[in-house]
This record gives C-alpha cells, structure tokens and sequence, in this order.
C-alpha cells in the first residue's frame, strides 16, 4: 500500500486552482460560519457589524483581508470546535454553505492532520443533513454516499477499496450490537483513527472518502439508537418513581450524589440529547457512556426497591382509525380477562387495526417487560413480533405525536406478520393483501414523519422512527414474496 497523495477531480475546479471570483463566491458563503466561530470562541473579529455583509464583488483589498483572516481563522479553530458550533446552530442546515467550507479544506494544497479530520467531519456532517429519508435510515451502501455526495464531490465510483477493508468489518459488527455495553466493549472510533492516519494522501481518494463517510454515519448512527434506548429506559423509570412518591434517588453510578434529585437526574437525561461537545476521542465516549449506563443502573436500583406496581389502565375512543391514548403512568389492570388472542391457525378475520391495537396493549399490560430487556416479543395467533424499548415506552409509559406513530407502526407490522403467518398456514391471502395495502399507507406516513423529526433535528424522534419503518418495510417485503 503507497501513501500517495490522490488529486480530487472537484466541481469548478481546474488544475487545482479556482477562478478568483469563484474563490470571492467560496469566501462569501463560508464567511458567516467563520464569524459564528469567531463569536463563540470569542476570538476578536476585524470586521465591524457594518463590514460583514460581503458584496458580490471584492476590492483587492477587501479580498485578501478577508481571505487572510479566514486562513488565520483555520489555523485557530479545532475539530471538537467546528463540530459544536456546527452540530448546535441553524449553521448546519445550510447546504451551500458547508459545501463550500468542504471544498475550501479540499482544495487546500497542504493539508495537515487538523485539516483531515476536519474534512472527514464535514463531510458525514453534509451526508447527515442531505440525505433523503428513503436511505436515512436503511443499510447505507457506498454508492447511497456517491449519490447524496455528489455536489461535492462530483461524479465518483463506488468502488471498495482493499485498504478500507478494516471499515467494512466495523460496519458488519455493528448490525448485531442489541445494546451500548456492547458498543462500548469495542474500539472502534480508535479503529477508524488508525484506518484514517496510515492512510496518508489515500484518504483523499474519491472511493475512500466515500468509505469513510459510510463508516463513520453508521457508527454515529448505532451509537444514537443504542443511547437513546437508554435513555428512554431512563425517562420511564424516573417516571415511575416520581409515580411512587420517590423525589430522591442514589445516583453515584451515573456520577451524581448518594441522594440525588430525580428532578436533576432528569434535566441530565434531557442534556444527553446534546451532541459531544468536547473532543470526540475513544476515552471521552467510554466516559461519557458508561455514566449513562451507570446512571440507568441508579435508576433500576431504585425501582427495584418499591413495592409491586399496579398495571395501566387505558380508555378507547369511539373513532375506529384512532389509537387509543396510553396513560401516563400505570396505575391498575384494565381488565381481569383480557382479550384473547387468536389460536395458532387460525386466521385473524376479525382483526382490524383498533383490535389489533387492543391486544398488543393487553398483553403488555398482563406482562410488563422486564427491565433492561432491549427486546420484548408480543403474539397475534401464531406470529411473533419484536418490539424495541421505545415502542413499548409509546405503549405503556409516553403519549405525543412520535408515540402515536411509533404505536401506528407497531401496529401496522403486527397485522402484516399475523396475516402472513395465516396465509403461510391456509394458503388464504385475502387478509394478507388487505394488510398490505394499511401498511403502505403507514409506511408512507412514517416516511414524511421522519423527514418532518429530521428537519425539526429532532434525532430521537428521528431514529426510533425511522428504524420502526425500516422494520415495518421488511415484513412488507417478507409477506410480498409469498
């Protein structure tokens, strides 16, 4: 394997160098993220209020000042610095504009280690924000990078690339992590450091960038999901303490006091929501996880130290497309004969989406999930269907717009696994297509409920929705090779 320096074949670029009303253009739309830096960091600024709308055309003087303060400005900011400005302010929604600081590291003639990871930031940063919600969510493949990243990086092939080998296992493992302990028992952002320095000039190839950009979204990616499961197991169980009169709690797993208050441990949980704000190394990430983890185990701790919880009751509206609304905490079973679920064989005839939704809620009512479980299985006749923590939460434990589309979905893939189920057993697809055709619907509905999340940059919603679609499109496709 060489080291050698790959030339980037980047749009409006010749011979490596830009026209300099192009460079005045490139100025202009970095120049805004430059002053928002130089702001936060509290770097002094030499252009005044009246001097930072730049024209659309530049004196000589105007524009190696400019120009001049920014290199300056590169040479001042850090990797952890750019990514908290950018992650934490409406700066990151601007396309143009972290195109343009991308090109600008790109085009650079030396680039230093700063300078690399820096763009190998940026880069994921444009993927995260301009990917549409059809790919968002699934199984991102290199040429899924080469589509969204094309404005960058111009027409480039989706060719592996033996070196980048080592990101392609990383990307194999992380599909069968169920929970962040597992996660955290790997290396694997000090992995991909390693893949990314002995690469030298390499990473600059088209195909590798492209490799890193995959790896380094679906790493950030599993860490979210697994985090915010945590998270949400966190929320429920403070909730049923407050539930239980409890206002304080032992928290020194999680880094608090011997008797904490639940009121703060939950501002600490709702602060989790926000990216890293340090420097983003491998001993900074265990750290800051295994709080988590800690404070999930507090939590439980003390949940396991009240009496017997009473179960849920629920009330059912009258309108037949609606979902019935979850209480907020439980209080006493809602029946004690709960509705039965369909005999092995038989056919869900009668099963319609509100019926569905009864039964899934009765047999989480009779068998609430055990704490800790990332999984919990439910039955409608002889299907089985996974349900993840965050689903059972919309269920038993949280009420709002995500929760009412984390439940439709829930749903909508119990009736698509019954009926396919049945139609494997009786040969009878009747009901399966009149499932199919709800599940269509739904799926298109979480779709634009999960584009809606990301452009709100609500990431939880964002994720827990997005992966109960993707599961909801799987038992869609499953039943559609029948």
């Amino acid at each position: 394997m060489t080291n050698s320096l790959t030339t980037l074949k980047l749009p409006g670029a010749v011979k490596g160098e830009i026209a300099r009303q192009e460079q005045w253009e490139e100025l202009r739309s970095v120049f805004p993220i430059y002053i928002a830096l130089a702001r936060h960091l509290e770097f002094e600024i030499p252009f005044g209020p009246d001097r930072r709308n730049l024209p659309v055309k530049a004196t000589a003087e105007l524009f190696g000042e400019v120009q001049n303060w920014v290199n300056s400005m590169d040479q001042r900011v850090l990797v952890h610095q750019l990514r908290h400005l950018l992650q934490m302010t409406t700066l990151n929604a601007s396309e143009s504009g972290l195109r343009a600081l991308i090109l600008r590291h790109l085009r650079k003639t030396a680039k230093n280690n700063t300078d690399r990871d820096k763009i190998d930031f940026l880069l994921v940063q444009y993927f995260a924000l301009c990917a549409p919600p059809k790919i968002y969510h699934k199984q991102i493949e290199l040429a899924d990078a080469a589509q969204v990243m094309r404005p960058v990086l111009g027409e480039t092939e989706a060719t592996p690339l033996v070196w980048c080998e080592p990101l392609e296992k990383m990307i194999e493992a992380l599909r069968g992590f169920r929970g962040l302990r597992d996660m955290l028992k790997t290396n694997f952002i000090e992995q991909g450091r390693r893949v990314k320095e002995s690469a030298g000039g390499m990473f600059y190839d088209p195909s590798a960038l492209l490799a890193f950009i995959r790896f380094n979204f679906l790493l950030r990616r599993t860490l979210i999901e697994l985090m915010h499961a945590d998270l949400i197991a966190i929320r429920s169980g403070l909730a049923q303490l407050e539930a239980n009169g409890i206002r304080f709690l032992d928290g020194q797993q999680g880094g608090f006091s011997a008797n904490e208050s639940i009121t703060r441990i939950r501002q600490a949980a709702e602060d989790w929501k926000q990216p890293f704000q340090k420097e983003y190394t491998e001993r900074t990430v265990n750290q800051a996880f295994d709080k988590l983890l800690g404070l999930r185990g507090d939590v439980e701790r003390a949940l396991d130290k009240l009496p017997a919880r009473h179960l849920p009751e629920r009330t059912v509206t009258s309108d037949a497309n609606s979902l019935a609304r979850p209480p907020a905490l439980p209080t006493r079973p809602l029946s004690s004969e709960p509705t039965k679920p369909a005999a092995r064989g038989e056919a869900p005839a009668s099963l319609d989406f509100e019926g569905c939704m009864e039964q899934i809620w009765e047999q989480l009512i009779a068998a609430p999930p055990s704490r800790g479980r990332s999984m919990t299985t439910i039955r409608l006749g002889s299907a089985r269907v996974l349900m993840s923590s965050w689903e059972v939460a919309a269920f038993v434990s949280e009420d709002g717009p995500s929760a009412e589309d984390l439940r439709r979905a829930v749903v909508a893939r119990a009736l698509v696994t019954a009926a396919t189920e049945s139609a494997r057993e009786t040969g009878n697809a009747t009901i399966l297509d009149r499932s199919l055709t709800v599940a269509r619907v739904e799926v298109t509905r979480l779709l634009e409920r999960v584009d809606a999340a990301k452009q709100a940059k609500d990431t939880e919603a964002a994720v827990n929705l997005g992966i109960s679609a993707k599961r909801l499109v799987s038992a869609i496709d499953e039943a559609e090779q029948l």
